[in-house]
């Protein structure tokens, strides 16, 4: 998929937040980014409990992939500040729910 043709942000994180709602679960955004074209990471936790970060990251051939920056709680905390300083139009949104990932996967 073309960058041009990505689904406005705010978009692809209320429809998250809507299948993991209907899955039982909760989602929070813990920040709001740029509207069309921000990027999302989203934090992944059960009970609580983070389990894992994950961003969509530029791959060579112009796609951009979902992929897990941070496991487990360790330095989840360092990195989500770290990425939030260093771009302001960045989305955070948390999934709590068992295996949060199956809804970023693609």
């Amino acid at each position: 998929m073309e960058d041009d043709a990505r689904i406005p942000a705010h978009l692809e994180v209320a429809g998250l937040r809507r299948m993991v709602e209907a899955a039982g679960g909760f989602a929070t955004i813990l920040n709001r980014g740029e509207r069309d074209a921000g990027t999302i990471l989203v934090v992944c936790s059960e009970n609580g409990e983070i389990i894992g970060l994950h961003e969509r990251m530029p791959q060579l051939d112009g796609t951009r992939k979902w992929e897990e920056i941070v496991k487990k709680q360790g330095n989840s905390g360092e990195y989500i500040q770290r990425r939030r300083n260093q771009d302001p139009d960045l989305w955070i949104v948390e999934l709590d729910i068992a295996n949060g990932k199956r809804f970023i996967d693609n």
